[in-house]
């Protein structure tokens, strides 16, 4: 049975026409269902371009396994298991690459990439379902394909449960370097490179620091950031958007169906879709920077970020989002990626036939709780108060599956482990104030967000929450300084909101700037 549909094989067989170099696929394989499939796309693929062949070399202890090496050359990326679902991108850029199409980085990050000194093997777990697990497989991929002594191979950890268990990864993407772990979490080929080049963050910030100063400095590259530095580009202002990762909360939401004009979606697609949006325009787009403060100076907003480059502006637009906010007992920090996740998609496999716990009755944590149901062995969906918050439509599906339980009126108050990773999960009845414990091996966390304004204080007006009290311009209390989405006082957190609010920040600035 082919393993590619015609819809895929169509795409793919058009893309390898940009091969420029033979590429030659090198299995490792055994007499597994995994294997044969493995075998079946090699082959598949093999048959759509006369400058792909297939060989057999069994030269690699995982099965199965396969190189894409460049014929005649030391050129080649791996992956261990079958490379579907989220990681087909994954596969077919490598096919790419690896075949001579110039690697999507710039001439800067390509010099630096070749520079790096050294030898490197990279392994990185990843899960089929996880959306953050492409941008780190590729990132490396790409650098391996770059320079010859970057090694990697990406490895599916439903087909290598022991290693997963060997490892006790409970996280993905976890990436090992050289045997030990090198990191976790997404990582872009900006954060490889500060990592691998201990130099590279001071020359990286020396050059931002030389740019002169913006009209509009966007401070996050979320949907509101995206609208924003779109918006003022769109008026002839000089733009600049400075974020750690193009996309924000968004690339790490699986299904979206509430944005209007397009009733399915996936996040990491929609990110795409802003990322290239954004270069439409003629917006200087600084990745991979957190900023720390901000700080008036000569007339002009200086931003200053964590590795030290100095930007400048005449106006500010703050569009630095939420993250997840944390429960704040014993044991959450101390097992963080050791049972305690906040990413059901991402790692929810690798809890496949256990007990887990989602932490929220919201729709958050109820999604989350329906889609582990799919995967894992049981789940306890744990609401501190009592009743859920959720839509009555995901209430009812969670109540219908036979492995869920329910419990309301509880405070969770430790994240229980033996050393290693989570065993239990204790919590307080608020109505009776009896202690009680269950059983679990994961813990998933889905309360809720937290705005990122820590380097704010001081800067522009907070609310109790601290999250930045905008008016209907998209004004902060400072006369230069606008806000928008997640991280202000708008109530609706939504990515079409953001979006219009990102919009209206940036009517407003332009609006202020005119009237001087």
């Amino acid at each position: 049975m082919a393993v590619l549909d015609a819809n895929m094989t169509a795409q793919l067989q058009q893309l390898l026409g940009n091969l420029r170099e033979p590429i030659v696929l090198r299995a490792s394989l055994d007499d597994s269902d995994k294997s044969k499939q493995t075998e079946e796309l090699l082959k598949e693929i093999e048959a759509l371009h006369d400058k792909v062949s297939y060989e057999r070399s069994d030269d690699n202890e995982r099965r199965p396994s396969f190189e894409i090496a460049r014929a005649g050359t030391d050129v080649g990326v791996h992956f261990a298991g079958l490379p579907m679902g989220h990681e087909f991108t994954s596969l077919v850029l490598a096919l790419l690459q690896v075949g001579g199409h110039p690697v999507k980085v710039s001439d800067e990050q390509a010099q630096q990439i070749r520079d790096i000194e050294g030898t490197f093997y990279f392994e990185t777990y990843m899960s089929l379902t996880c959306q953050n697990c492409p941008d780190v497989v590729q990132a490396l991929n790409a650098m391996s394909v770059l320079n010859p002594n970057i090694h990697h191979i990406a490895i599916e950890g439903g087909a290598f449960q022991d290693e997963i268990e060997a490892r006790d990864i409970k996280a993905v993407p976890t990436v090992y370097l050289n045997g030990e772990v090198f990191g976790q979490g997404r990582m872009t080929v900006e954060d490889f490179i500060s990592k691998l080049d201990t130099g590279a963050d001071a020359k990286a910030a020396a050059k931002l620091s030389e740019k002169e100063p913006f009209g509009v400095l966007v401070i996050g590259g979320g949907p509101a950031g995206v609208a924003a530095a779109i918006y003022t580009a769109r008026k002839g202002i000089r733009t600049g958007l400075v974020a750690e990762r193009i996309g924000g909360q968004v690339l790490d939401t699986n299904a979206i169906e509430n944005f209007i004009s397009m009733p399915y979606t996936e996040g990491p697609k929609l990110a795409a879709a802003l990322e290239a949006h954004l270069h439409e325009y003629e917006i200087d787009v600084m990745k991979a920077q957190k900023v720390a403060s901000i700080t008036d100076e000569d007339g002009l907003k200086k931003v200053v970020t964590e590795t030290g480059a100095a930007l400048r502006a005449k106006q500010v637009i703050l569009a630095t989002g939420a993250r997840w906010r944390r429960m704040g007992v014993p044991g959450e920090e101390e097992y963080r990626n050791k049972g305690v996740t906040f990413c059901p998609h991402c790692d929810g496999p690798l809890f496949k036939g256990k007990s887990v716990a989602v932490i929220g009755g919201g729709n958050s944590g109820v999604e989350a709780a329906i889609d582990l149901a799919g995967v894992v062995g049981h789940v306890t969906v744990v609401e501190f108060l009592d009743t859920m918050r959720a839509d009555d439509v995901l209430q009812r599906k969670l109540k219908s599956l036979p492995n869920v339980d329910i419990i309301l009126s509880a405070a969770t108050s430790e994240v229980v482990g033996d050393g290693k990773g989570v065993t239990g999960l204790t919590y307080t009845d608020r109505e009776t104030n009896e202690s009680k414990s269950i059983d679990v091996e994961g813990v998933f966390v889905q309360i809720g967000l937290l705005p990122n304004t820590e380097f704010l204080d001081g800067v522009v007006d907070l609310n109790e929450r601290k999250e930045i009290v905008i008016s209907d311009r998209g004004a902060t209390s400072d006369p230069a300084i606008f806000a928008a989405g997640d991280v202000t006082t708008e109530p609706y957190k939504q990515i079409v909101v953001a979006e219009g609010s990102g919009a209206t920040a940036a009517l407003g600035a332009f609006d202020a700037s005119i009237r001087g």
